[in-house]
């Protein structure tokens, strides 16, 4: 986007069973005060996900390219007001995939924020972003997880899964053929939330591929970015290569005193991989 710990049952149901039969009969209220949290934690993540209706990412593509430096071995570092990652250039590029464990962020001070990671073709130096990937979102102190595409600025942002979690391993992919897009993100560990769709775009430039931690926007601007810590990229692939394999843009997020808010790594020995590190939100 410009803008975007499973909790596993470690019994069968069958077994389980007589241990919830003995909490139903001691504690007869549990499935009321059950019931109750269900209820809040589904209006909350109802709001949360209408919230999402009102982002864009990608929105500040070709503001990507300001801050060139030097390039050193093909890299060119560059800075931008929402994305940190890395970006590809040099050739028409027709696939982009990478793979991650969702990151947790840190919610505090009921402050609203955002983190969206994503692989993309298009959007470093054209006005369109054919993407995919996951989104987090603090809202009410409380963090929502979520699997989305977007063919920016055709649609809004579509979110798919609204159940993936930290620690959640996510692998996204976009692969064009002619004027057809096929967006692809599979969470391994939730399945609910993968989907593959197919969109198409006749006047897509397909000029650069992207590994993203964005901080989304609203209509006022870049959102405050949610703390993840750190996401990881691996296993990128470019059309029959990697990261390295093309001219590379190293992108630094910052704010509007140029002050980092976060900051990638150096690609891995493979060429394929990077972590990204928040720094601060606003």
């Amino acid at each position: 986007m410009h803008r975007r710990v499973p909790r596993l049952l470690t019994c069968t149901i069958a077994a389980c069973a007589p241990v919830l039969g003995l909490v139903i009969a001691v504690a007869p209220g549990a499935s009321a005060a059950t019931s109750s949290s269900a209820s809040t934690y589904a209006h909350a993540l109802a709001a949360a996900r209408a919230a999402i209706r009102h982002l864009t990412i990608g929105q500040h593509a070709t503001d990507h390219a300001v801050g060139r430096e030097s390039r050193i071995k093909g890299l060119a570092q560059v800075q931008s007001t929402n994305w940190s990652g890395y970006a590809d250039t040099s050739t028409t590029f027709s696939t982009a995939t990478g793979n991650w464990t969702e990151p947790s962020v840190s919610c505090s001070g009921g402050r609203t924020s955002y983190a969206a990671f994503w692989v993309g073709i298009d959007g470093f130096t054209s006005g369109s972003v054919e993407q995919d990937g996951t989104l987090a979102e603090c809202s009410g102190g409380r963090a929502f997880y979520f699997s989305w595409w977007e063919m920016y600025p055709t649609n809004a942002i579509q979110t798919v899964g609204s159940s993936v979690q930290p620690g959640d391993s996510i692998s996204a992919s976009v692969v064009r053929s002619g004027t057809s897009y096929t967006l692809k993100v599979t969470d391994s560990t939730h399945p609910a939330n993968s989907f593959t769709t197919t969109q198409s775009c006749s006047s897509c430039a397909n000029s650069s591929v992207e590994w993203i931690a964005e901080a989304p926007s609203g209509s006022g601007g870049v959102l405050p970015l949610a703390n993840f810590h750190s996401w990881t990229l691996s296993g990128a692939t470019v059309n029959s290569g990697v990261i390295s394999s093309f001219s590379d843009d190293e992108i630094t997020m910052i704010d509007s005193s140029g002050r980092v808010k976060a900051q990638p790594g150096s690609l891995n020995g493979s060429g394929n991989g990077f972590s990204v590190t928040w720094v601060r939100s606003t």
